[in-house]
Formats: C-alpha cells, sequence, structure tokens
C-alpha cells in the first residue's frame, strides 16, 4: 500500500502515532508495550484480521441500530472503556476526560483502582453511574473499603480482574528505566521528560494532581511510581481463589464482571459464584506471554457459559469492525483500553469522542454489508471462515 497524507486522524493507528509523538518514551511504552516478547500482544490484533466475514447483498439496511445491552445499561453501541492505570498521565486528568467522552458517545467508562481521578471527579465528569475495576489486595479492609466508596459515587458495576497476581515481565519498562528509582533511572525520565515540552506543560504542570487517588492512602508515596510497583508487589495477593469471589459477592450488591478469563473452566467457575458477566482478556499481552488470543477463546467460552452470563471480550479490538466480529463469535460487547488512552494522549477528548464515533460508524458500515440492521441480528452464520481453526 502506498503512502498518504496524515491531516486528519482516521483510525485508532493514526491515534498511537500521535500518542508516540506527545508522550515521554517511557509512559508510550507502558501504555504500547506488553509482556516479554510481546508474542500475545500482536495476536491479539492479528487474529481478528483472521475472521473473514460473509458479505451479503440486495437486504433492505435501510434502517441500522447499534444501540445494545451492557450491564442492564443501555448502551449507543456495545462496547465500553476498559479500565486502563495511570490514564490521568496520559492526558490531563484522563479518566475525567474518558468519562466525559463516553458519556457524551453513550458508552460506559470504567474507572482503574490505580486512576489518577478519584471516584468522585470521575462521576462529576461523567454525569451518570460508571463502572469501577477492582484488584483483590492483602488488607480486605481496604477493599471493603473501596466498595463502599464506588457505591457512595453511584457505581453500579463492579469489574474485578483476575488475572494479575503479580505484574507481567514487561522488558520496555526496564528498558528505558520507568521503574528504575537509580540516580540513573531518574535523569533518564527526566531526559524524555524533557523532550515533550507539551507534555509537560499540559498533563504535568496542568493536570495535577498526579497522585493514584483511590489508593492515596494505602501507598508510602502516592505520586511516586516506583512507590506504587512496590505497592503492587506487596499488596496482590497470591493467594486469591474463587472463595475469595464468593466472598465479594456476598459484599457487592451491584452487577459483577470478572474480568481475565481465558479458559472454559475458569469460565464456568465464574458462573458458579454468581457472577453477572466476564471478560475473556489476556489483559492486553502484558501478562503471561505466548498464551492465546482472546478473540480466538471467545467461542468456546460462549458455548459453555454464554446462557447464563453477559460474555465481553478485550485485547487487539481497533475498530468497529472489529468489535463486529467479536459480535458474530457471541461476544455481547468489548471493551477497549489502548484505543481510548491513544486517542486521548493523541487528540484530547475531541479526538477521543472523534474515534469512537468512528467505531461507531465502522460497526454501522459492517452491518449494512453485511445485511444485519441490528445487533441481535449478527450471529456465527456471518462468519466465513476463521484463519486459527
Amino acid at each position: 500500500m502506498g503512502k498518504t497524507l496524515n491531516i486528519v486522524p482516521a483510525s485508532t493507528l493514526d491515534y498511537r502515532r500521535l500518542a508516540e509523538a506527545n508522550l515521554p518514551r517511557f509512559m508510550f511504552d507502558y501504555i504500547d508495550g506488553g509482556a516479554n516478547d510481546e508474542r500475545t500482544l500482536l495476536a491479539n490484533v492479528e487474529d481478528y484480521g483472521r475472521v473473514l466475514l460473509k458479505q451479503r447483498v440486495l437486504r433492505d439496511v435501510s434502517s441500522i441500530d447499534t444501540q445494545s445491552t451492557l450491564a442492564g445499561e443501555r448502551v449507543a453501541m456495545p462496547l465500553a472503556l476498559a479500565p486502563v492505570g495511570m490514564a490521568g498521565l496520559f492526558s490531563r486528568r484522563g479518566e475525567a476526560l474518558g468519562a466525559r467522552a463516553a458519556t457524551a458517545s453513550g458508552v460506559p467508562f470504567t474507572l482503574s483502582t490505580v486512576g489518577i481521578c478519584s471516584l468522585s471527579e470521575v462521576r462529576e465528569a461523567a454525569g451518570k453511574p460508571f463502572w469501577f475495576q477492582l484488584y483483590m489486595v492483602r488488607d480486605r479492609v481496604a477493599v471493603q473499603r473501596l466498595l463502599e466508596a464506588a457505591l457512595e459515587q453511584g457505581v453500579t458495576t463492579l469489574v474485578f480482574t483476575v488475572d494479575l497476581p503479580v505484574a507481567g515481565m514487561r522488558h520496555r519498562d526496564t528498558r528505558n528505566g520507568m521503574l528504575e528509582n537509580s540516580l540513573r533511572g531518574k535523569l533518564g525520565k527526566a531526559w524524555q521528560l524533557g523532550t515533550r515540552p507539551g507534555w509537560l506543560w499540559n498533563v504535568g504542570v496542568k493536570g495535577k494532581p498526579h497522585t493514584f487517588a483511590n489508593i492515596a492512602d494505602m501507598v508510602s508515596d502516592s505520586t511516586d511510581l516506583g512507590a506504587y510497583r512496590e505497592w503492587l508487589d506487596t499488596q496482590f495477593d497470591t493467594s486469591v481463589t474463587w472463595k475469595d469471589i464468593e466472598w465479594l459477592r456476598t459484599i457487592w450488591p451491584g452487577y459483577l464482571i470478572i474480568k481475565g478469563i481465558q479458559e472454559v473452566q475458569d469460565a464456568r467457575c465464574a458462573a458458579d459464584v454468581g457472577a453477572n458477566g466476564l471478560v475473556v482478556s489476556n489483559h492486553g499481552g502484558r501478562q503471561l506471554d505466548s498464551v492465546a488470543s482472546s478473540i480466538s477463546k471467545l467461542r468456546p467460552i460462549v458455548e459453555a457459559v454464554g446462557d447464563r452470563m453477559e460474555i465481553l471480550v478485550d485485547g487487539g479490538v481497533r475498530s468497529g469492525l472489529d468489535v463486529f466480529k467479536a459480535l458474530a463469535l457471541g461476544a455481547n460487547g468489548v471493551l477497549i483500553g489502548r484505543p481510548w488512552v491513544w486517542a486521548a494522549a493523541g487528540g484530547g477528548e475531541a479526538g477521543l469522542c472523534a474515534l469512537l464515533n468512528t467505531f461507531k460508524r465502522e460497526l454501522e458500515v459492517a452491518m449494512i454489508l453485511t445485511g444485519t440492521n441490528r445487533i441481535s441480528d449478527i450471529s456465527p452464520e456471518l462468519i466465513d471462515k476463521i484463519g486459527w481453526n
């Protein structure tokens, strides 16, 4: 393919390029990178290209409706913004920005436990109930406090992440010195920050405070990335089992989604403990490298528990066409992480709204060209061929 002018961002990858140009290198690597050799990160994206669709013609597609329901909420399209840690470091008050854009676009926003913005700031920005993502830390009293705070701010859906008992081996973060607190590491980060004066002013200065607002009382220095990583290493609980999810179910009265399921056996366990939904996910290829792509794991899980709970999928979704493919394979909806952060970092709130509008339009075009009028019409019958089978 020949090169063309990049005057107006047209796709997720366009916003990725803008984010790379705007962000200090160690920050771009953090959001862009994956575990080890990043094989799973790559497979997540490439396997969507291996799903081939059937084009249908001469159907009445004069009335297209992308609306659907996620976690009991009517949405403009079956897509939610995924939880992304430290999003407020990639764009000014990034979580609040994401919440505003999500509300404007008619889709849910999910705040990460380790977000920069507080629950109350995001609630004010969203103007409506939003989703909250939780990690199970060793301090169960702290977990209960977080859930109480979430309920006070009107959170109705809890996304509980289960695939991070320990952080994956992310070599980019080692190479660029992101988590290095030595003099060499600090000088390296300072140099990288100095190469991005726009970020320094717009986010570094005008985006303060840069604290992990919802866990500030748990981290020794809630403004320091090294202290944050130390907290992760000490607080993430490797002893968590399905019994703990049963306990969580007893204290959380709202909708519960388990995020990080890749295998049918675990999907059945999630249904058995009373979860309302799950996310087929490998944490965006950031945890265990060389596991299969999320999209390739979707269909067996749908067949096993799709009649018992809502099934979402994340990892590798880069367009509305990818959303269509996930729905055709049985998902009720998708979550996007990197795309929304790239758009916010590359184009601000307007850029994120534009990207979400592009996703919706791409989904509409896919529906028209496959002869489908409503989300409920999208089915496996529209799959022509799958390249990993």
